[in-house]
Formats: structure tokens, sequence, C-alpha cells
């Protein structure tokens, strides 16, 4: 029964290895471009995961003290730095998709594969 607990309190930390092992699962197994970069973003969100599951306390509170009173706090540096992971992960999406699309625009695919072949006649 305690195992059953202590699955329950890092829950959420399986809960970003599955989305990991999925987003790169997805990333080696694909050839289109564009399931590449879905699995890339299931990965991010893994990663997102795993750090806001590192700042969290179960029973904290907002680290706001108050005079008399002693809490748990739930730690707000993963939260921050999340956010600013976000920003950059949606960068990077964004011109990974303007790629995507000049590739398919050039070759007429996106599959990385074709792609590779095509890119090798080219160089001969």
């Amino acid at each position: 029964m305690d195992t059953v607990f202590r699955l329950g309190d890092n829950l959420y930390y399986l809960a970003a290895m599955v989305l990991f092992i999925i987003g790169f699962h997805t990333m080696l197994t694909h050839a289109n471009l564009i399931k590449k970069l879905l699995g890339m973003n299931i990965m991010e969100t893994a990663i997102f995961l795993f750090f806001v599951a590192t700042g969290y306390i179960r029973g904290g509170r907002a680290p706001i003290m108050q005079v008399g009173q002693d809490h748990l706090y739930v730690n707000p540096l993963p939260s921050a730095l999340i956010l600013t992971g976000i920003v950059v992960a949606v960068s990077i999406t964004a011109y990974a998709l303007s790629l995507i699309i000049r590739l398919y625009r050039h070759y007429g695919t996106l599959d990385a594969n074709e792609i590779a072949l095509l890119r090798a006649r080219e160089d001969e």
C-alpha cells in the first residue's frame, strides 16, 4: 500500500518521463518533418512538466510570508523559468515551421529521407 502512495506522490515525474519517451520515439521513427516537430514539442512539454513538478509541494502555499504563521511554501523559481522556456519553445517552433515551409517549396516533400536523397543528387 505504501508503494501506491509513493507512486501517487511521484505521478508527475512518471507522466513527464512517459511524455518524453513518446516525443523521443516520434522524433526517431517518423521521417515527416511536421511529425518530428510535434515530437520535439511533446518532449519540451515533458521537460516543462518535470521542472514544475520539482517546485510543487502538496499542501504548499504561495511564498507570501505572514508574521506568526509557519507554512510550507511552493518554490516559485521553476514556474518562472518555465514561462521563459515556453516563450523560447514557441519561437523555435515558429522558426522550424518556417524552415519546413521553405523546404517543402524547394523540394516538394516533407520526408526527411527524400530530402536527403535529393540533396545528394544536387551535390553530384
